[in-house]
């Protein structure tokens, strides 16, 4: 028995002729009874009365065709899930942190345009603060950023961590020794800006060490911060993922800091909604690669 035959049964009963059963399925009368005849045969029951007055159910086919309709409505509801797979595609507007396209956001982009060809990705970068704002405000389908969501209307999935660190370059004469935070508060400190939670960390920690008017140098763009900080103009607070390559060219040298800044800790949020497939199923593939190895720096 398949599901030709059980659509036939329940056409046939629907519409009280195998004449207009074989319209509905585009199909001819000869083969809609012999659907009908293998069913019969299959479950070694009558499911119709044929008479001059046209064709009924039997009682037992009366009884079978409520589990016909709920086998069809089942494999419908399968199909559905089925398609709605592959059904990634449209416009996905996605808001990512820097630190994550110095990182790994380009391995999502390429998972996404081999896995999903008909979805079509508009990237803006930004800062956690605006990137919050521009989901809230519907601007942005997918944010990746800093910090859970604490408000109702979206939802959150953890993706990675990268430690923060005291940064600077060799002229500065801090690395190679344990240096205190008092010191490095004589300098202006550069890291990212006022509203992040790296620059309220380092505020804190400069506070903390009996700096009174500590200088910091809030600043949206990591390429900025790398360059002042290469330039000998103060020791930054930066994830050192996104310089490993200065790092590597003796260019920054990762300071000895007893107080380190607190973890950044990226999550992808969204607005909640019915139809939020496509956004859902992007988080999750980007969780995935976050935890690949290509997003957790500790």
């Amino acid at each position: 028995m398949d599901f030709k035959q059980i659509d036939a049964f329940v056409w046939v009963a629907e519409l009280g002729s195998f004449r207009a059963a074989a319209e509905k399925l585009n199909t001819s009368q000869p083969a809609i009874s012999q659907r009908i005849a293998a069913m019969e045969a299959a479950m070694a029951v009558r499911l119709f009365e044929r008479g001059a007055r046209g064709i009924k159910l039997t009682e037992k086919g009366q009884e079978l065709l409520s589990h016909a309709r709920r086998m069809l409505a089942l494999r419908n509801e399968m199909l559905t899930v089925a398609k709605a797979q592959n059904a990634v595609r449209g416009t996905l507007r996605l808001g990512s942190a820097e630190t994550l396209v110095q990182t790994w956001l380009h391995h999502l982009i390429e998972a996404l345009h081999q896995k999903y060809p008909a979805l079509v990705v508009e990237i803006h970068v930004d800062t956690t603060h605006v990137l919050s704002s521009q989901l809230a405000a519907h601007q942005i389908d997918l944010a990746l950023l800093v910090g859970e969501s604490h408000d109702g209307k979206e939802e959150s999935l953890h993706l990675c961590d990268y430690e923060l660190a005291w940064v600077a370059s060799p002229a500065l004469k801090l690395h190679g020794r344990r240096v205190s935070v008092t010191e490095l508060g004589k300098h202006p400190v550069i890291t990212y800006p006022s509203a992040s939670l790296p620059y309220q960390s380092v505020k804190t920690l400069l506070t903390q060490a009996g700096i009174r008017a500590p200088r910091i140098y809030g600043c949206g763009s990591l390429s900025t911060i790398v360059q002042m900080t290469c330039r000998g103009i103060g020791p930054s607070v930066i994830a050192p993922a996104v310089i490993s390559e200065e790092i590597a060219q003796g260019k920054l040298c990762v300071l000895d800091v007893e107080n380190a800044p607190d973890t950044l800790r990226f999550y992808a949020r969204w607005m909640s909604s019915s139809d939020d497939h496509t956004v859902r199923t992007v988080a999750l593939l980007a969780q995935r690669i976050a935890r690949a190895g290509k997003g957790s720096h500790k």
